[in-house]
């Protein structure tokens, strides 16, 4: 077995490590919290596009959606999934548009990958900044302080004659504003096993301290951290949706 023997690249594996996510529900979803707090229009936008199959799902619904990432093969990835849509690189702390958005999205948790309180404020500013009037800007979170670092999920995907098994969880030292994503990727086959195994740093925020982050520029709404149904957040669980209106 050699560890850390697999492309560090997670292009390549990216859509494998995510076989497992409703893509189609979590994009239905925000588009009916979109119809339901928005101003009606259709220009959109994710953050952190990844691969692009989020913004595949809005196309197909109507909307005119473009995505950005920091990750080129990423990028081209998407490209090719959705040849209709504009893709750029660009770090969503410092992100640009040339026209108001009328919907940003930021699935995944990845808004977290602002590591740092100042970049996720920054983050929040260029968020509203791109925004036309009662535009919305939509993502998941999770509290820090609901984090437990002995949790973590873990699905196998067959590609071939290689079987993956990925884990991932979160973990917290339960003091300051840095949290991490622990990823690993396990491929075996008839010859070998190779492990690949990251750690990806992130911003830890409680749920109040985001709210207040966000308050100056929007209004908040926080929901449960289901793609079925609309429910308001409990104040309990650890994961929510968050639905900002601009001011």
């Amino acid at each position: 077995m050699s560890v850390n023997a697999l492309y560090t690249d997670l292009s390549g594996y990216y859509d494998l490590m995510c076989l497992d996510i409703d893509y189609q529900a979590q994009s239905n979803a925000i588009r009916r919290l979109h119809q339901i707090f928005g101003n009606g229009g259709t220009a959109h936008l994710d953050l952190a596009c990844g691969t692009g199959p989020h913004v595949r799902h809005f196309i197909d619904s109507g909307y005119a959606s473009s995505g950005l990432d920091i990750n080129q093969p990423m990028l081209d990835i998407a490209a090719k999934r959705c040849p209709e849509a504009l893709f750029t690189l660009q770090d969503m702390s410092t992100f640009d548009v040339s026209e108001p958005l009328d919907l940003i999205t930021c699935f995944l948790y990845s808004i977290h990958y602002n590591d740092g309180i100042e970049k996720l404020t920054t983050c929040i500013a260029r968020a509203h900044r791109a925004l036309a009037t009662d535009g919305v800007f939509c993502f998941n979170a999770v509290d820090k302080d609901k984090i437990d670092n002995g949790l973590s999920v873990k699905h196998t995907a067959r590609q071939e004659s290689d079987l993956f098994t990925f884990r991932s969880g979160w973990h917290y030292s339960g003091q300051g504003e840095r949290q991490s994503l622990r990823l690993s990727i396990e491929k075996a086959n008839a010859d070998a096993t190779q492990v690949w195994n990251d750690e990806h740093p992130m911003v830890a925020v409680s749920f109040a301290e985001l709210t207040a982050l966000l308050t100056p520029y929007f209004e908040v709404h926080v929901f449960e951290h289901n793609y079925e149904t609309i429910i308001p957040w409990d104040n309990v669980s650890g994961n929510a949706i968050f639905v900002c209106v601009k001011r």
